[in-house]
């Protein structure tokens, strides 16, 4: 992997795969989910090395500390070499309680019947009628 010098901002974080995509980054730090100290940084700002960013994301809080820069997207396991996550333990917590609460499946007796539930609805039906 040839050096780089500078990177934007969205680009890294897209990059380290923070982002599904460069232009989900992009909104990102222009709606002030990104901050450096605090203050809301835009999409253009070079990425330095030692630079520390807080995250938000719709999943959880990142809080990464930048180690090398990253021009380009790579693998997972490529990617995670680039910086060091330094988010607090409690907000790394809430992230896993976060995601254990929704598993996916519909909630029974909500919404509309599934096909077996109508099944049942459709044979009970027309017993009544004989």
């Amino acid at each position: 992997m040839k050096a780089v010098e500078k990177v934007r901002l969205d680009k890294y974080l897209w990059a380290i795969r923070i982002f599904k995509s460069r232009s989900l980054a992009s909104a990102g730090c222009e709606s002030g989910r990104v901050k450096m100290s605090g203050v809301q940084i835009k999409a253009a700002r070079n990425v330095a090395v030692g630079d520390t960013y807080e995250i938000r994301t719709e999943g959880r809080k990142w809080v990464i500390q930048v180690t090398a820069l990253l021009a380009n997207r790579v693998q997972y396991t490529e990617a995670i070499k680039f910086y060091n996550d330094i988010t607090p333990e409690e907000d790394k917590a809430q992230a896993r309680e976060a995601s254990f609460f929704q598993t996916g499946k519909r909630p029974s007796k909500i919404g509309r019947p599934t096909k077996k539930e109508r099944r049942e609805l459709d044979d009970f039906m027309e017993g009544e009628e004989e």
